[in-house]
């Protein structure tokens, strides 16, 4: 049995955190779910967007399943992965329908504990002034991570993505960092761009990319950029990794917009469960829920009406649980 510490959240968050725990719930596996308060609600009825008890509960669990952080998001997943010491975010960027590039098929893997993303700022009297940390220890650790992944998925291309050119100390170190552990991986292609390179490569030719390992602000940008490629934000999963937790989470907000309509697109959720039972090693019960998950995206029939269909996010749930 796991235990899965189940953060809803806020916004669409636990409509599609209900539809994917139904999922789960049909494959022969135990949950035990321990559901944890945070997000915008939470602060306004207890005056905090992350209580302790949640990360408390969050600590002691086999795994974390978030469903979406609304005006509080930095507050909550910023602060989830640094307090859970998740260095690694990965963003797998596939595509689940016919698009006009092809079979786009790569995984972004993102360091989650610096960079400029850690919010260390100051107001001055100019203004205002960001300080972008970068380490040679989370530089090479996350590039080993990825050539790691590469390695044990069959891939063979690391690209290394960083902007070195201008900042010749902070990305200069990550990308001297990245090359150090390529050596290590003679059998893997190492390559470099520039990051805003990247993004027109992503557009132009996505099917060169295989894994891309980059620093934290830029990879939330690129996977962003990607989701684009493939369908949106709500086909976009992602997970946190360290040595003692894994969080798992959509890679799309809250959606105001719709929340609470029951129309919110869940594949992203359900990937990112998908992710959470390959760190279980139940990755038997992944590649199904994955598959089946495709098959009812491309047929094209049980699905929310973003995909095409007429569906909501719950019967989309049900419908792929009942092929299991």
């Amino acid at each position: 049995m796991y235990n899965i510490a189940v953060i809803p959240g806020d916004g669409i968050g636990p409509e599609v955190v209900k539809a994917t725990t139904t999922i789960l719930d049909k494959i022969p596996v135990e949950f035990n779910y321990t559901y944890a308060d945070a997000g915008d609600e939470c602060k306004e009825k207890t005056g905090e967007p992350l209580p302790q008890e949640t990360l408390d509960i969050a600590r002691k669990s086999d795994a974390i399943l978030f469903g979406a952080a609304g005006e509080t998001a930095a507050d909550v997943i910023v602060r989830l992965r640094r307090e859970l010491n998740t260095y690694v975010n990965l963003r797998p960027v596939k595509s689940l329908q016919p698009d006009k590039y092809g079979d786009i098929d790569f995984m972004i893997v993102r360091e989650n504990t610096e960079d400029l993303y850690i919010g260390d700022e100051e107001l001055t009297d100019e203004g205002a002034i960001a300080r972008k940390k970068i380490t040679r220890h989370a530089s090479e650790r996350i590039a080993k991570y990825a050539f790691n992944y590469a390695k044990e998925t069959g891939r063979s291309k690391v690209t290394g993505v960083h902007k070195a050119n201008v900042l010749k100390l902070s990305d200069g170190l990550f990308k001297e960092s990245f090359y150090k552990i390529a050596e290590e991986y003679p059998d893997i292609e190492a390559n470099d761009f520039y990051v805003d390179a990247t993004a027109m490569y992503l557009i132009t030719n996505p099917l060169d990319f295989e894994v891309i390992v980059t620093t934290n602000l830029y990879g939330d940008i690129l996977s962003d950029e990607g989701a684009g490629l493939v369908g949106g934000l709500g086909m976009i999963p992602s997970a946190n990794i360290g040595d003692d937790n894994g969080l798992f989470e959509p890679v799309h907000g809250s959606a105001p917009d719709i929340a609470g309509q029951g129309i919110a697109n869940p594949a992203a959720t359900i990937l990112s469960a998908c992710m959470m039972l390959d760190y279980l090693g139940e990755n038997e019960y992944a590649r199904k829920i994955e598959n089946i998950l495709i098959d009812v995206i491309r047929e094209g029939k049980d699905v929310t009406p973003d995909l095409g269909g007429n569906s909501s996010t719950q019967e989309m749930a049900e419908a792929i649980a009942s092929r299991l």
